[in-house]
């Protein structure tokens, strides 16, 4: 089974390119942090190589940019090519089959990240950690109080 799932953000703008047949094709850099720190405490990252292809390369060029957290699921893939010097490079890339958008540049945390940023405006849906309970929230409160009348539902009415 060939399989990978990624969280990361953009390293860089998505490149989009259309093949001879006109089929659009895009490729963007992931930094993917790890799950620990090296000796000096700091969390390094891994850059990958995506590649995305049709309408979603359509959509990560028009929606997504440096910065930008997403999901990605797809495939490892390796391919060779000759180089101008005559030697035989090889590439190992990962072609998304899906590419979920998760956050913008904005809400990038503390964490070491590709565009250098440290301000964390808002949690992601990643940052269970940080995130905090908004100001003026009330855990007591009924959060559907503006939603309408109350609808009396009984067990005797159930089924089973």
């Amino acid at each position: 089974m060939n399989k990978v799932f990624l969280i990361g953000r953009l390293t860089r703008d998505p490149e989009l390119r259309y093949t001879g047949s006109n089929i659009p094709v895009a490729t963007f850099s992931l930094a993917v942090n790890r799950n620990f720190s090296n000796q000096q405490g700091e969390r390094e990252a891994d850059f990958i190589n995506i590649v995305v292809w049709r309408k979603q390369a359509e959509n990560v060029k028009n929606y997504l940019s440096q910065g930008s957290q997403v999901a990605i699921d797809g495939r490892l893939q390796t391919r060779t090519y000759d180089g101008n010097d005559g030697q035989k490079r090889y590439v190992t890339e990962v072609v998304a089959d899906n590419v979920e958008f998760l956050g913008s540049k904005n809400s990038s945390n503390n964490s070491n990240n590709a565009t250098g940023s440290s301000s964390h405006n808002e949690p992601t849906p990643y940052d269970f950690a940080e995130a905090e309970e908004p100001k003026g929230t009330n855990i007591d409160s009924n959060p559907f109080a503006d939603f309408g009348s109350s609808i009396e539902i009984s067990d005797d009415e159930l089924p089973f």
